[in-house]
């Protein structure tokens, strides 16, 4: 069964804002490899909507930075599915949008060999916390950066029971951000 992979960049404080983060190379890279590794991942409207206005002219238009360029074929080129009531079609290539979030639906998802046995990765802030009230997480690769924005979009607001989880390792980066890498304990 394919692993359901919530990865995000989070302040130290826990706040999620994609602006506020260190986008070297060697965090695009790391990315990069993530996103080599899936074939799908799931988006929330608003974390869609800014990567959908911004890779695709990357890919028309690359920067010159190879890790940079390379994220923005990468994420092009996965199958994307959108949850949003709000969203009357979306536009950016291998999208699909979905109204709501149904736990058999991503388990079926989770269960098909469309895509081989690579993983889902799911990465906006409100969809991860949906995913992790229905216990559908596998595996959370939270990227904290070195940095307190002392306001924003909090990862697991939402999030109303708790959740223990196990650390598997840790990654840590030349810019002083480290990826925490968890799974949820055995209850």
């Amino acid at each position: 069964m394919r692993k359901i992979i919530a990865a995000i960049n989070m302040t130290l404080d826990g706040f999620c804002d994609h602006t506020a983060g260190i986008a070297d190379d060697e965090i695009h890279q790391h990315y990069n490899e993530l996103l080599n590794n899936a074939d799908t991942i799931l988006f929330g409207r608003i974390t869609y909507q800014l990567m959908e206005n911004y890779w695709p002219s990357v890919v028309k238009n690359p920067t010159g930075n190879k890790p940079m360029d390379e994220f923005a074929v990468l994420i092009d080129n996965i199958s994307k599915i959108v949850f949003s009531r709000t969203l009357k079609n979306v536009d950016w290539k291998n999208t699909k949008l979905k109204k709501e979030v149904i736990k058999e639906k991503v388990l079926e998802l989770k269960q098909s060999r469309n895509g081989g046995r690579k993983n889902i990765l799911v990465g906006s802030p409100s969809l991860i916390a949906a995913l992790t009230q229905l216990e559908l997480i596998d595996e959370y690769q939270l990227c904290v950066h070195p940095i307190i924005l002392g306001s924003g979009l909090q990862l697991f607001k939402n999030v109303k029971d708790r959740v223990n989880l196990k650390l598997l390792k840790t990654k840590t980066f030349d810019c002083g951000a480290v990826t925490l890498y968890y799974e949820p304990a055995k209850k």
